[in-house]
């Protein structure tokens, strides 16, 4: 057996004995491993550890790995870290504008004038734009800019099917003819003398 092996053979018995001390001859043997060596001595110290139950009960065990095989995302650990930490503004802007584009119809369907959609779909596209243009790298930007006229024709085609929002189109747009003034009658009225 060559010195290196010898040396090994003895660190994993004092290891498995549980002895700390090293005797005068072992600390004057060279500790040269190649890699032969360094494989034993992992898998040793691995099997060591193994019955000593260090890897019992670790957080996970016997559960599948989450998002395995679903589909293929080189951006899966940014993700994975944003939502964990729930994150939100932070990350590239080919992320970002993805998630905001799939709740950009939820955020359009909030606003109440169509103006407001209008200049909510022109900044989306706006930085889509910007994204594509910068070249300080990252996950490239594979979000689509939207047709403004269109998503105008889909709020207004989703605020009819809703009857609730329909209602307050219809209750805001009669609000909007006619002006209030019954306040400034009874104000009036008040100042009479």
């Amino acid at each position: 057996m060559s010195d290196a092996m010898s040396e090994a053979a003895r660190y994993r018995a004092r290891q498995a004995a549980g002895e700390t001390e090293s005797s005068d001859a072992d600390a004057k043997a060279p500790m040269v491993l190649n890699a032969q060596n360094k494989a034993e001595f992992v898998e040793t110290a691995i099997q060591i550890a193994i019955r000593q139950g260090q890897f019992d009960n670790l957080p996970g065990a016997g559960k599948p790995l989450e998002g395995l095989g679903t589909h293929h995302d080189p951006d899966w650990w940014i993700r994975r870290k944003i939502e964990s930490e729930n994150l939100s503004g932070l990350g590239p802007p080919a992320l970002m504008l993805r998630t905001e584009d799939r709740a950009l119809d939820g955020e359009l369907d909030q606003l109440g004038r169509e103006d407001d959609v209008r200049t909510v779909v022109e900044d989306f596209n706006r930085r889509v734009i910007e994204a594509r243009r910068q070249l300080s790298g990252g996950p490239p930007v594979v979000t689509k800019t939207r047709d403004v006229d269109a998503e105008i024709d889909a709020w207004r085609a989703r605020r009819a099917s809703d009857p609730a929002r329909g209602h307050e189109a219809a209750g805001a747009a009669e609000g909007a003819e006619k002006p209030r003034t019954g306040w400034l009658r009874r104000r009036s009225q008040s100042r009479r003398p």
